[in-house]
């Protein structure tokens, strides 16, 4: 039997990058959802950043800094937010968020049944009861009564052009909330292109913030856009169709 390498916990870059760093509490819940990752990716892919610096840099980190307000802000922290993953993938970043804002909801979405089962399976082990499922596509998702305009943060990482992840995430957005979309390299072009869209979905940009990775120092940047109206029924349009053709 493999024992699963120590996950790092370099608090001097937590909170260098972040003003916070994880409580005796919450690591070891951390090691918990390194450990389970790891063993779930032996039977189904669920990352290719299975090394304990990697993961805690490209997973743990990335995923956190992506809400850093809510984490260094005392009064923010304790606001009971309803958040969805769209395209979760592995489970980020919504299952570091989940550990981190246990009185966050966290709805992960993929159309993926297989990941979605693996996390569900991630979740029972971590005992997480604030983390909801959802196997099915953000367009169809979109348009549900129930959870169209319904949560207060919809996250999108490494999901598709920006456009198209405006696209998938304003329409789950509720009015006052935002949409954050985490982002490799980013240009004037791509800003000037996702502002010209905007106002189509009822969104408005708020800021792009530049961040540094702390041990590759690799660039991130996160997209914050507000919601500011409604969106309209059309939108997201058909499956597949935001990713063809994204808004112009």
């Amino acid at each position: 039997m493999t024992t699963t390498p120590t996950l790092p916990n370099p608090t001097d870059l937590w909170q260098a990058t972040l003003q916070w760093q994880p409580t005796d509490n919450l690591q070891p819940r951390f090691e918990q959802l390194y450990g389970a990752i790891v063993a779930i990716n032996q039977t189904l892919n669920l990352t290719r950043i299975t090394s304990p610096e990697d993961f805690w840099e490209k997973h743990l980190w990335d995923s956190l800094q992506g809400v850093a307000p809510w984490l260094s802000d005392p009064a923010l922290a304790t606001q009971p937010l309803t958040v969805v993953d769209i395209g979760t993938g592995g489970g980020f970043p919504g299952l570091p968020l989940a550990l981190a804002f246990p009185h966050w909801t966290v709805t992960l979405m993929d159309a993926t049944r297989k990941k979605i089962a693996a996390l569900q399976q991630v979740s029972a082990q971590l005992s997480l009861d604030n983390v909801h499922f959802l196997a099915e596509r953000a367009e169809q998702v979109g348009h549900q009564p129930v959870l169209r305009e319904s949560f207060d943060l919809a996250l999108l990482r490494a999901v598709g052009s920006t456009n198209t992840c405006a696209e998938y995430a304003l329409p789950l957005t509720r009015l006052g909330g935002q949409a954050i979309l985490y982002r490799g390299q980013w240009s004037a072009q791509e800003e000037d292109s996702l502002i010209a869209i905007l106002p189509r979905l009822g969104g408005q940009l708020r800021e792009v913030r530049a961040v540094t990775t702390p041990i590759t120092q690799g660039v991130r940047h996160n997209v914050i856009i507000d919601k500011t109206s409604r969106t309209p029924d059309k939108f997201p349009r058909l499956p597949g169709i935001p990713a063809k053709s994204p808004l112009v």
